[in-house]
């Protein structure tokens, strides 16, 4: 029987790509899943496809935690932050679009673990799945909204594994490079030369989470080249800027 059996989860931004993977996944694995989307219509699209295990639950990812908690009959074993918005721009980027990355990419996973912590605290169990992004780990061209909060969801799913992992929480960040969804077509000629050229399925990067659950990993890197990657950037920093400065270059004149 697998461990996620009769689980209740929570999959936010799962009218497509990594969130569809892996509301299917864990439906598979017998769990009952939320559905959850900005937009209603994709929401019950994915339910539908999954069947009698899903609930589509439409609304702001920011504020579906008791909407999820009611539809699940009370309780939220698995809460997956996935919904993101992939934020281009520099530094110059409008105050809403520096807001919105804030608020999707940040503040949506704050808000949920403010609301799920009680009860899993009380109970010593729960499991918190941050959707972060390599960008997370390390940077993005031509992105500076989406960098700079990723990072962000990086640092606060850190803060709540090294807080509460002894009191029965787990958490897991997952750090992609490119996935062959939306994102990726959004992040246009920068995610053309950076991203594509490795670009992987969505169910690759649920496998790659449910591997990391099984054997406690916090960090789950669908892409495994991007832990050397890390290790560059924290033990020689100047080599790793001089490298994404010279993508940076090659990217102007394309």
């Amino acid at each position: 029987m697998s461990a996620y059996q009769d689980q209740r989860v929570v999959v936010t931004g799962a009218g497509g790509g990594i969130g569809a993977a892996l509301a299917h996944r864990f439906a598979a694995e017998g769990a009952t899943v939320v559905v959850n989307d900005l937009d209603p219509a994709r929401a019950a699209a994915v339910a539908g496809a999954i069947g009698a295990r899903a609930i589509p639950v439409p609304g702001d990812a920011s504020q579906i935690v008791a909407g999820a908690r009611e539809a699940l009959g009370g309780t939220v074993d698995v809460y997956c932050a996935n919904a993101g918005l992939a934020s281009g721009g520099d530094a110059d980027a409008d105050e809403a679009v520096w807001e919105a990355a804030w608020n999707v990419n940040v503040m949506a996973h704050v808000r949920a673990a403010r609301l799920l912590l009680p009860g899993w605290l009380e109970r010593g169990s729960g499991r918190f799945v941050s959707t972060v992004s390599a960008a997370g780990l390390l940077s993005m061209i031509g992105a500076a909204p989406y960098s700079v909060t990723k990072h962000g969801a990086l640092a606060f799913a850190e803060w709540l594994s090294l807080t509460y992992r002894h009191r029965g929480v787990q958490v897991h960040a997952i750090c992609p490079q490119g996935v062959r969804t939306d994102m990726l077509t959004a992040a246009g000629s920068a995610g053309e030369l950076v991203l594509a050229p490795t670009a992987i399925e969505p169910e690759a990067v649920a496998d790659a989470l449910f591997d990391g659950m099984e054997k406690g990993r916090f960090l789950i890197l669908p892409h495994p080249e991007v832990a050397d990657y890390y290790a560059v950037r924290a033990t020689d920093p100047d080599r790793w800027l001089s490298g994404m400065n010279h993508l940076q270059q090659t990217w102007e004149t394309r």
